[in-house]
């Protein structure tokens, strides 16, 4: 947040306080303001308005003081988690200086709580699904990810939803956006199949590119060809998320080797020989890189007709 708005509310936080300090001082309940009396009730709602801005003002001042050099996935948390516990305390100050009744208040709160739970189960399922994942962070704003049925990225997590930018869907075949935004209850975190694409961050994926050559290739020239030009397309980036994904893998107690760089596995069809280069990538732009590692491998391939050569004229 810039310094303006951070300026800004702080002197919403002062101006704030000062209106509360001045109503609560010069118009108790009873006393006359100037020469015109205050009728009880103005004083009270007058008392709750203040307090309510008193509230929104510190919710201002604690939000710009806590995001300064944040990034958005920590302000989206933090403005959700803010916005739930100022606004608790804004409502039950608010109806307490309403009624001149505190303990009532709360008490009143607590029952009609209690009758919430039974008459919205599945509101409350929601919220306890957003607790889960501000508290375990399974995903959050900008990851792809897979809830249920629905694919997509994530662009904002709400108290009872989760929106999501559709990848896929009925719209397109491929591994591409499809317009269309989905929103997704909190709740369904609890009960269904959660995919998150990529580790920390949503940085990374492994994928496959399958190329089919006849039996009669070079098979050592075409697996050397498809590596080379991998680690032209990749190189350092592979490598950098490479290491990435071992820290990650040193906090588990799985053990894996994971190879620096892209490597070649061998097929063996039944007209034909598949050879699958297996290397690191960023889900977002995983069909991006396929379609460019197909251009360049066949156009080398074809560079070398009697190295490498295709199926023809066989069931495929």
């Amino acid at each position: 947040m810039s310094r303006s708005s951070f300026l800004g509310a702080i002197v919403v936080a002062v101006v704030a306080g000062v209106t509360g300090w001045y109503v609560a001082t010069t118009a108790p309940l009873g006393v006359a303001v100037g020469d015109t009396p205050l009728d009880p009730l103005v004083a009270r709602a007058l008392l709750a308005l203040s307090f309510t801005a008193v509230v929104f003002g510190c919710y201002r001042l604690v939000f710009s003081w806590l995001t300064r050099g944040a990034t958005k996935r920590r302000q989206h948390d933090l403005r959700n988690v803010l916005r739930l516990g100022f606004g608790v305390v804004g409502l039950v100050g608010a109806l307490g200086a309403l009624t001149d009744q505190w303990l009532g208040v709360l008490f009143s709160l607590g029952v009609v709580g209690f009758a919430i739970t039974f008459a919205l189960q599945q509101p409350l399922l929601s919220l306890l699904g957003w607790v889960y994942i501000t508290a375990k962070r399974p995903y959050g704003v900008g990851d792809r990810v897979r809830i249920g049925d629905v694919k997509g990225d994530v662009v904002a997590v709400d108290f009872l939803v989760t929106t999501l930018w559709e990848v896929g869907g009925e719209l397109v075949s491929t591994n591409q956006p499809s317009g269309r935004r989905v929103t997704v209850p909190n709740s369904v975190v609890l009960s269904s199949d959660l995919t998150t694409f990529g580790g920390a961050g949503g940085e990374f994926v492994w994928n496959e590119l399958s190329v089919q050559v006849a039996y009669e290739t070079e098979l050592p020239y075409a697996r050397e060809v498809m590596v080379e030009e991998a680690e032209a397309l990749l190189g350092d980036e592979m490598r950098r998320r490479v290491e990435r994904y071992r820290d990650e893998l040193s906090e588990t107690a799985v053990e894996l080797s994971v190879d620096e760089e892209p490597t070649v596995n061998v097929v063996q069809q039944e007209s034909w020989v598949e050879l699958r280069l297996r290397y690191l990538v960023d889900p977002r732009r995983a069909t991006r890189t396929r379609n460019q590692l197909y251009e360049r491998i066949l156009g080398r391939f074809n560079e070398a007709p009697d190295r490498v050569r295709f199926p023809v004229s066989r069931n495929r």
